[in-house]
């Protein structure tokens, strides 16, 4: 009989799982010190290698990866294999102190700090898309025919997510080519992005073994859609109780949430950074895409890169309880712990300083004049990589969220993709991170 195998493993700077593997009764009986871990690993970057020039940490140092325990997750295998038990984990130093540029611990921190400074917690989810790979002719979108050409995969990985703890709310073919979308519900805290890091794995290593290639990466043609990974989130008290909602004000947004909303509005540019972390990143975020065409706060407006999303306005529906904002710049090129890490430190700083809630627009930024878009405090998102990067060093603010050796790694990381970019063809750059993600 095979041995079964149990892998702990981290989230990095590019979004990609990695870790280690051992028999799962020795990692059962090391939950408490985990495996061995390199600080250089953190800057290897998308496409396979450890940054070249830039990267901090050098050949020297060592690490531990400490599995969470409430993150284990059976992995389906091959036929006749036995399955694979996943735990994600923090990277500590070999004292078991923690490491300072450990990206979960980064979101971990910045919850801990929201509910210190606030009493509040996220409640939310990130909603994926995806696609498949394939030269077969798209069938309609949202379709039934669309659904159906997709079984049994699409009812398998629905199952094998089910099964993971992560059973989705909706499923259904979208708006691209061979183009997918999954929902699952809401979570609290760091669930949320354990989640999402989860998810993605189980899609395409699901879809692997029934002979598909699921790909996550923000656009495969430069003419088509793209994927988003979009964040849903609303607020909660320790008690649960929530605490987004209030019918008396503008958009229906309480005042805490509306202190939170202008801080990640504030802090938009330089957060983008993390959120849609790679080159074909921001060749989806273009006006008329349906991705993010524009910062601004927007009510069931699929332009603004936040939104208020709609409620279910019937009676005996708690519509405090669904009330929720989604942030619609990100992709699933960055790090999730990272991502809603990012989100939770801007609205933090909103709440912080006070900010007064952005202004709701329910009209298509087209319509207005460039006057009214100053007024109205619509700003525009960086237009490349490279845009999102100055504006993420300019933001002292952000930049002092992070260790500055993991901030380093990231901005080596992501300079080097924009060199390996340049010169090559949009087609050739969406080919490359189509293959990664």
């Amino acid at each position: 009989m095979a041995t079964e195998l149990g892998f702990v493993g981290t989230n990095d700077l590019v979004g990609i799982t990695r870790g280690r593997a051992m028999p799962l009764p020795r990692l059962e009986d090391s939950l408490d010190t985990g495996c061995g871990w390199v600080p250089a690993n953190l800057g290897i970057g998308p496409f396979g290698h450890i940054v070249a020039e830039g990267e901090v940490f050098g050949s020297t140092g060592d690490l531990r990866l400490i599995p969470d325990p409430a993150t284990r997750t059976e992995f389906p295998t091959a036929e006749g294999a036995p399955p694979l038990t996943v735990m994600l984990g923090d990277t500590v130093n070999i004292d078991l102190t923690p490491w300072a540029a450990c990206p979960r611990t980064f979101l971990r921190t910045a919850i801990a700090d929201l509910a210190a400074e606030t009493g509040l917690h996220v409640y939310g989810a990130f909603e994926h898309e995806f696609m498949l790979v394939t030269d077969d002719t798209p069938p309609a979108p949202f379709s039934l025919d669309a659904l159906l050409g997709g079984e049994p995969w699409g009812s398998g990985l629905v199952d094998a997510l089910t099964k993971a703890g992560i059973e989705p709310e909706n499923w259904l073919p979208e708006y691209g080519a061979n183009q997918w979308e999954v929902v699952i519900p809401p979570a609290l805290d760091v669930e949320i992005a354990d989640r999402a890091v989860l998810l993605r794995d189980l899609v395409r290593h699901y879809s692997k073994l029934n002979g598909r290639q699921a790909s996550f990466s923000p656009l495969l043609d430069p003419d088509g859609s793209g994927n988003g990974v979009h964040l849903h989130v609303s607020l909660r008290t320790g008690d649960g109780i929530p605490a987004t909602f209030d019918a008396s004000r503008p958009g229906r947004m309480s005042e805490v949430a509306g202190q939170f909303a202008a801080g990640i509005l504030q802090h938009c540019r330089a957060i983008t950074a993390l959120t849609a972390s790679s080159v074909v990143s921001y060749q989806r975020l273009t006006p008329h895409r349906w991705s993010a065409g524009h910062a601004f706060l927007g009510e069931q407006n699929r332009e603004a890169m936040l939104r208020i999303c709609p409620l279910v306005e019937v009676e005996g529906k708690n519509r405090a309880a669904q009330y929720n904002i989604e942030y619609r710049a990100g992709d699933a090129t960055s790090n999730p712990w990272l991502y809603l890490g990012c989100i939770i430190r801007a609205g933090l700083e909103g709440i912080r300083n006070g900010l007064p809630a952005p202004r709701v627009l329910d009209v298509e930024v087209d319509a207005l004049t460039p006057e009214e878009r100053v007024a109205a405090g619509v700003r525009t998102l960086p237009a490349s990589l490279d845009e999102a990067l100055e504006a993420l060093v300019e933001d002292e603010v952000v930049t002092g969220w992070f260790d500055s050796e993991m901030l380093d790694t990231f901005l080596a990381i992501k300079r080097e993709e924009i060199a390996q970019a340049k010169g090559r063809s949009d087609a050739d750059i969406c080919a490359a991170y189509r293959d990664v993600y």
